[in-house]
């Protein structure tokens, strides 16, 4: 049985749990990397949530190893899901638009982010990704994971040197 004085408190934390969490994201402190706009819930400048490289790192970070048209051996990715990206900025969307530096730009559905574990590395085999190889975020699909992701289908959405998502 539930003392009315714990119940109560448990009520309260409850009701205020909410609060912290609508309150949005963090400005950065350093050089925005990414910038993210469209059907976004959060936002931190204007209508675009923008991510330093530090509010990157503070997402939690998965890894995985594999093999890609662009190396010649398999290697090892480390960053944020895609997935925790989308829902630090509270996305609604079906789609990702996401351009790179050079301008690049290629739709992923947001269905293939949660059902593949895309990531967005910081890292390639513990390493920071310097622009010249690729970085500093570059978006890569486990393909070793399934066959089907060895195609050009999946390797175009692999966009490197990513600056901006749009959420559509």
């Amino acid at each position: 049985m539930i003392t009315r004085r714990p119940f109560t408190m448990l009520l309260a934390l409850a009701a205020a749990t909410p609060l912290v969490f609508s309150q949005g994201l963090d400005a950065p402190t350093g050089r925005t990397i990414l910038s993210v706009s469209g059907k976004i819930g959060a936002k931190n400048k204007g209508e675009l949530a923008v991510f330093d490289m530090a509010m990157i790192e503070k997402l939690p970070q998965h890894s995985f190893t594999t093999r890609t048209p662009w190396y010649d051996k398999p290697v090892k990715f480390t960053g944020p899901l895609m997935s925790d990206v989308l829902a630090a900025v509270k996305a609604s969307g079906t789609t990702v638009s996401a351009v790179a530096i050079n301008d690049y730009k290629i739709n992923i559905p947001i269905e293939d982010i949660g059902k593949h574990g895309v990531l967005m590395a910081r890292l390639i085999d513990d390493k920071p990704i310097s622009v010249r190889s690729k970085g500093p975020l570059f978006v890569v699909y486990p393909f070793d994971n399934a066959a089907m992701l060895r195609s050009s289908v999946y390797y175009e959405r692999s966009i490197w040197q990513l600056k901006a998502l749009d959420i559509q």
